[in-house]
C-alpha cells in the first residue's frame, strides 16, 4: 500500500483541526531554538511506524540537525531505506482544573510539529566540524559547561551518526488552558 504516491490520498501534513491554537511559523521556530528533545518518527520497509527520541538542535532556516551513538539501530536502517520522517517537541505546562469534573480541565502546551527528509552527514569534508558545532550548540542548550568534565572536548566524535534534516513542513500549537 503506497500511500504517498496515491492521487486520491490527502496529504494532512500541516494542516491543523484547531487553527486557532497555531502558533505562527516565527514562534514555532523559536520554540524548537529553545529545547534539545524531539520524538522523531520514521517507517520501516515494512511501514511500520518507528518513534524514537533523539537529541536536535535547530538554530534557524530549514535544517535541523539529530544524531545518535555508533550502533546500526532501528533508526538508522529506517532512513536508510526512507529518509522521510516527523520530528515532534513538546513542552508541557500548568493543568488547569475544571468543574464539575477532569473532563473540564484542561492541559496547557506547545508542541512543534516538523516534516522533513533526512541525509545522513557520515563522511567527507567538514563532518567532523560539524559534529563537533552540533555537540557545542547541544551542551550550550544544556546549560552545561565543558569546564565540569576531566576530558574536554569530544573524543568519541568520529562514532557519532549526524543526522541533518532539510525541513518542508513546519507547524506549531500552543494551548494556554481553559478554551475547549
Amino acid at each position: 500500500m503506497e500511500i504517498a504516491n496515491n492521487p486520491n490520498t490527502q496529504d494532512l501534513r500541516g494542516r491543523m483541526v484547531r487553527s486557532d491554537r497555531q502558533m505562527s511559523d516565527t514562534d514555532t521556530r523559536s520554540f524548537l531554538r529553545e529545547h534539545s528533545l524531539a520524538h522523531v518518527g520514521t517507517t520501516d520497509a515494512a511501514g511500520w511506524p518507528y518513534v524514537v527520541a533523539l537529541m536536535y538542535v535547530y538554530e534557524q532556516g530549514d535544517l535541523l540537525y539529530l544524531h545518535t551513538g555508533p550502533h546500526q539501530g532501528h533508526f538508522l536502517a529506517n532512513v536508510r531505506k526512507n529518509p522521510r520522517l516527523c520530528v515532534h517537541v513538546d513542552a508541557q505546562g500548568a493543568l488547569q482544573r475544571g468543574q464539575p469534573s477532569p473532563c473540564n480541565s484542561a492541559l496547557g502546551y506547545k508542541s512543534a510539529v516538523a516534516y522533513g527528509e533526512v541525509r545522513i552527514l557520515e563522511s567527507g569534508p567538514g563532518v567532523d566540524e560539524k559534529k563537533t558545532w552540533f555537540l557545542d550548540c547541544l551542551m550550550e542548550r544544556l546549560n552545561e559547561p565543558m569546564s565540569a568534565y576531566q576530558k574536554p572536548g569530544y573524543p568519541m566524535l568520529n562514532s557519532i551518526i549526524l543526522f541533518e534534516v532539510a525541513l518542508e513542513i513546519v507547524t506549531g500549537k500552543i494551548n494556554v488552558g481553559m478554551h475547549h
